[in-house]
């Protein structure tokens, strides 16, 4: 027995010290003792009724906005340099370096302020979040149908690898909590001292509602057979372990949705028109050795397989053994260091016999695999790279998960991509090339087989950010061996979580479930203009009906003089007559939308204090001179911000002529003041070009580069 204190985990509302002696999790450099881990004794199902009998409630009770707020306050309290620091110091002892605990660390930090970004920006304001436009269902509008997502009552389990114990808990955490779903964070033994500390500050805040995370240090053991219908589990790690879930009771039988992110065998091809002397063949050289050593090659991202052109084998070798020549493996805390060790000594012994399995058809062409490197404690080993036999079937069948390898030569653009595809499926991929053609052919090609495709080249270079980074906008997940899962992709990574369903219905019941007007359902067309009305007062429905207004030859020769649109069908009668769309001269669609706009803006300042921008712009039916126009302008989505004294409002916005005809059908967005002494009365809306430099640089608002209150 070791006086190393035993990880806690965090359950139904209080931490759990287990009784039992544990397992010891040591320092990766020092083989130091760090912590002891075992959940014996824990009450796995007390957990699961928790997290849906309290923590599920809560975090439903919130709407998308409410959560992403919490979320973001979550990521800027782990950003405060007393806790951030205290993470990085902990993050050495898995043998991370401090570029690779800021991939981890500060690459979760800001894949939750991502999520909070993205959810206020694309999600509404609400409990419902309608997916795709209204389908008609009847010719007379009385009956439609909207396809919505909405949270399930169950919880979130999600199994994490040890590769980033910060990363992998907050990338989860975050959609699943935005979706109204509780998490019980499960991490892999190895680094879960590191998973813990960043759940303890995280619970310590008190910023989350109670139930919505809990944390469960050792094994998860019964922890699947307490789950059932509307329950998830989303696992990262080896594929022979995404095996064994998916022949669970629970997943096969019980309805729970598991969602795997498995190791896969990553690729990147060089390009048949590169050289040696290209500036692709840096980029393409230094991207294989960055993959081989930041995290020492320990990343379900990471470069396995280096597809190069035939003549470019021994080049491509020589340039990456002579950049490994500078890579300094050794203690992390040692910034002179380049590559610290595997996790574990267990993980160490699992890389050398991946790659004693490639030696029967490879080559080792560097380093040692068993030569001694560092603290002889550690688990240091140093990278390898090897140069498969023709036709070799070892390299896309077996993956070292560490700092290792392996340069394979390809004939065509066709050859480069079977050779990808015998990876049976990968999350990433990248293409290192100048031709456009090449690409176009490699990457259609490998796009069936990766969930992600990198194209690199001197023109997106500088700004890329790499081949083995996931983004939170972007899909991380892959087909195949990969696990055939989707975590992270924005908005996606969120309504992964929640149910699709198909409402049909009648418009107005459409507009009471959804919180969103729907085309056919009534309107409020009262006495005060709906832009006179504050975020307070304005009611979804509010309508205005504009008299209508006669569009003149004279209109459509101004605007075409003063905005030098003279495309035919506005200026040259003959040929506009010609034309079998219009049959003669007709008005510029942008002169109808503003046109439009005069009918139905009020021009005095008041709680509108913002246009800013349209959506799903459409121009339905032509006007000729002589024509009238007038709209229906409807209050559709109101959605107030959660940080500011404004909300948005979208209003449904038709125009039709005077045979009730549509002309044009558009969104309107608008800044609306949340009350009446709120508003900025200095400004005011103006469409089409508003000027809203007023109110994004006053103190508290922000810009419209991202759409949403920094705060």
């Amino acid at each position: 027995m070791t006086d190393a204190r035993m990880l806690e985990s965090y359950a139904a509302g209080a931490w759990f010290r287990s009784e039992a002696d544990g397992d010891p999790l040591l320092d990766a450099t020092t083989g130091e003792t760090v912590a002891r881990i075992s959940s014996r004794g824990l009450d796995l199902a007390a957990m699961v009724r928790h997290a849906k009998q309290v923590g599920g409630p809560a975090v439903r009770a919130l709407t998308f906005h409410e959560r992403a707020i919490l979320m973001k306050e979550v990521a800027l309290h782990l950003s405060k340099p007393e806790i951030k620091d205290e993470l990085y110091d902990v993050s050495y002892r898995t043998g991370a370096t401090k570029r690779d605990s800021w991939v981890d660390i500060d690459g979760g930090i800001g894949t939750v302020f991502s999520y909070s970004s993205k959810a206020r920006r694309e999600l509404p304001n609400g409990t419902v979040a309608p997916d795709g436009p209204l389908e008609p269902l009847s010719k007379g509008g009385s009956f439609v149908g909207q396809h919505v997502f909405t949270s399930r009552p169950g919880v979130a389990v999600e199994i994490n690898a040890f590769n980033f114990p910060v990363w992998g808990m907050l990338e989860k955490l975050a959609p699943a909590f935005i979706s109204g779903l509780p998490s019980i964070v499960k991490p892999a033994s190895q680094t879960a001292y590191l998973t813990e500390l960043t759940v303890r500050r995280i619970i310590e805040s008190g910023i989350l509602p109670e139930g919505t995370l809990q944390l469960l240090s050792g094994s998860a053991g019964t922890l699947l057979d307490e789950l059932t219908v509307q329950d998830s589990v989303a696992f990262t790690g080896s594929a022979h372990t995404a095996g064994i879930l998916r022949r669970h009771e629970s997943v096969l039988h019980g309805g729970v949705s598991l969602g795997v992110e498995a190791d896969s065998l990553n690729c990147s091809v060089l390009g048949t028109d590169v050289t040696s002397d290209d500036p692709e063949f840096d980029l393409f050289v230094k991207g294989v050795v960055a993959e081989m050593t930041v995290k020492a090659g320990q990343k379900c991202t990471a470069i396995r397989r280096v597809i190069v052109p035939e003549p470019m084998v021994d080049p491509v070798i020589e340039a990456i053994s002579a950049r490994l020549d500078t890579t300094t493996v050794g203690d992390p805390r040692d910034e002179a260091t380049r590559m610290g060790p595997l996790a574990s000594l267990a993980q160490r012994d699992e890389v050398r016999k991946a790659i004693e399995a490639l030696r029967s058809a490879a080559d080792v062409v560097y380093g040692d695999p068993n030569a001694p490197v560092g603290d002889e404690r550690g688990a240091f080993m140093q990278p390898v790279l090897l140069r498969a036999h023709a036709d070799a079937t070892q390299v896309h069948d077996v993956e070292p998960f560490g700092p290792v390898a392996s340069v394979i030569g390809y004939g065509s653009a066709a050859d480069a991509v079977q050779l990808a595809a015998r990876g049976k499926g990968s999350l990433v991929g990248s293409v290192v090339t100048h031709d456009r053609d090449f690409a176009r052919e490699v990457v259609q090609g490998l796009a069936p087989w990766h969930g992600r495709i990198l194209v690199l080249d001197r023109d997106d270079a500088k700004e890329s950010t790499g081949h083995g980074s996931p983004l939170p906008v972007l899909v991380h997940g892959g087909p195949g061996r990969a696990g055939g899962g989707e975590e992270l992709g924005g908005a996606r990574g969120i309504l992964h979580h929640m149910q699709r369903t198909a409402i049909q219905g009648s418009p107005d019941m459409l507009t009471a479930i959804t919180g969103r007007w729907t085309t056919g359902a009534e309107r409020d067309a009262s006495d005060i203009h709906p832009f006179r009305k504050s975020l307070a007062q304005l009611q979804i429905g509010d309508t205005i009906e504009t008299e209508s207004r006669t569009v003149t030859l004279e209109d459509i020769n101004d605007f075409a003089a003063k905005t030098g649109d003279t495309f035919y069908a506005h200026t040259d009668p003959e040929a506009a007559a010609a034309n079998p769309i219009f049959g003669g001269i007709v008005a510029h669609g942008y002169l109808i939308v503003s046109l439009a706009a005069g009918l139905f803006v009020d021009p005095d300042p008041g709680p509108v204090l913002a246009n800013f921008g349209v959506d799903n712009l459409r121009f339905l039916t032509p006007v000729k001179a002589g024509d009238s126009i007038s709209v229906q302008l409807t209050a559709k989505q109101i959605t107030p911000r959660q940080s500011a004294d404004y909300g948005e409002v979208r209003w449904d916005c038709l125009v039709t002529n005077q045979d009730g005809e549509p002309v044009a059908t558009y969104d309107v967005l608008t800044l609306v003041a949340k009350t009446t002494t709120s508003r900025n009365a200095a400004t005011s809306c103006s469409f089409m070009g508003a000027s809203i430099a007023a109110w994004s640089s006053s103190p508290g608002r922000s810009t419209l580069v991202d759409g949403e209150n920094r705060g």
